[in-house]
């Protein structure tokens, strides 16, 4: 199913379906290079959907159920984002006083000495420098602030953090502060199948499988979505926390998650965040956003493939879901990444 919505743009209507179909083209061409079963695409311009293309299969068997706007992707990685906002709301209520505040003054739990110079603000920009073993054991990569690396644990210490603070989930803390005022149905943490939730392929040999979690306080990676409501939790980052002239999210909260917060780095190839999310400062190498997307835009991905982009200076928000876990390329993964970001900046100015 392939949806456009373009009565509003401007311009020669055919360069416009040109576009579209470029986009298009791109996702489902990565879609078969992954052995992904399945695509969707939303783009936001202006607060409109302009937009949809839904394509392939909920999973690799065989009769399996088609793509469709109902369709709920595992976003994987892409729920810091969500995450992300309720430590934006932890530090707007004073629950948690600064960014720059010790780690070890929240969390008991852990071994001081190990923790050390860690903050609340390398937690959240993957500059902690803490890792786990598959035995649970906790060790120190390098000193906080000095590096950067993608890790866990930081997300499940954050979690446990916001819990504490609220005396509930983050998961329901957004439930009922955002997803309910803004409409968000098929947005949520998952323990059981059902029809609308799209299997993942680990490996395109074998038959996709239901990621699934044990709880649904956001602990584990089962949160689902349709591309159409990633989409508008974009939308909803973009326009400061307003939808049709409600203010759902205060202002500071949403600036708090999603303007470079990360500590200063002597390696300038490093890349930016926010709380969480990929920002666009000074383009960098070894950042998943390309360099020709404007300064200040934000983005999120998960490794089954979904990625969140928003572009304030074009006042654009573009979500594409795949359904194939590790996305597309390799150790070269990043290349794809931002060139899909430089497609998506050019093509919508």
């Amino acid at each position: 199913m392939s949806t456009n919505r373009q009565h509003h743009l401007t311009g020669d209507v055919e360069k416009v379906a040109e576009n579209d179909q470029r986009l298009i083209s791109y996702v489902e061409e990565i879609m078969k290079l992954n052995h992904s079963s399945a695509a969707a695409l939303v783009v936001i311009k202006d607060n409109e959907i302009i937009l949809e293309h839904y394509t392939g299969y909920h999973s690799n068997s065989v009769n399996a159920t088609p793509i469709t706007e109902t369709s709920m992707f595992n976003v994987a990685s892409a729920r810091k984002s969500y995450l992300g906002l309720a430590v934006a709301y932890a530090l707007y209520e004073n629950k948690i006083k600064s960014l720059d505040d010790y780690a070890s003054d929240y969390f008991e739990e852990y071994d001081k000495e190990l923790l050390a110079n860690t903050t609340i603000r390398h937690l959240v920009t993957h500059s902690h420098g803490l890792h786990q073993k598959e035995d649970g054991t906790i060790f120190r990569e390098f000193e906080s602030g000095k590096g950067w690396a993608y890790r866990g644990i930081n997300v499940l210490m954050m979690t446990s953090l916001i819990k504490r603070l609220y005396g509930k989930s983050f998961p329901e803390l957004l439930n009922e502060r955002v997803f309910l005022p803004l409409g968000l149905k098929e947005t949520a943490w998952y323990t059981d199948p059902n029809a609308k939730l799209v299997q993942v392929i680990d490996n395109p040999n074998e038959v996709a499988t239901f990621k699934l979690g044990c709880t649904g306080d956001g602990r584990d990676s089962n949160l689902h979505t349709t591309a159409r409501e990633f989409a508008l939790w974009g939308n909803l980052h973009l326009n400061d926390g307003s939808v049709n002239g409600k203010q759902i999210v205060p202002k500071e909260v949403i600036r708090l998650a999603t303007q470079v917060q990360n500590p200063m780095y002597k390696d300038k190839d490093t890349p930016q965040n926010g709380l969480f999310w990929y920002v666009q400062d000074t383009p960098s190498i070894r950042s998943e956003i390309g360099e020709r997307v404007p300064k200040g835009s934000y983005q999120i991905l998960g490794i089954t493939g979904p990625t969140l982009l928003v572009i304030p200076k074009h006042n654009l928000v573009v979500a594409k879901m795949y359904n194939k876990r590790y996305n597309y390329g390799g150790d070269n993964y990043l290349h794809y990444l931002r060139e899909f970001s430089n497609i998506v900046a050019g093509i919508f100015k």
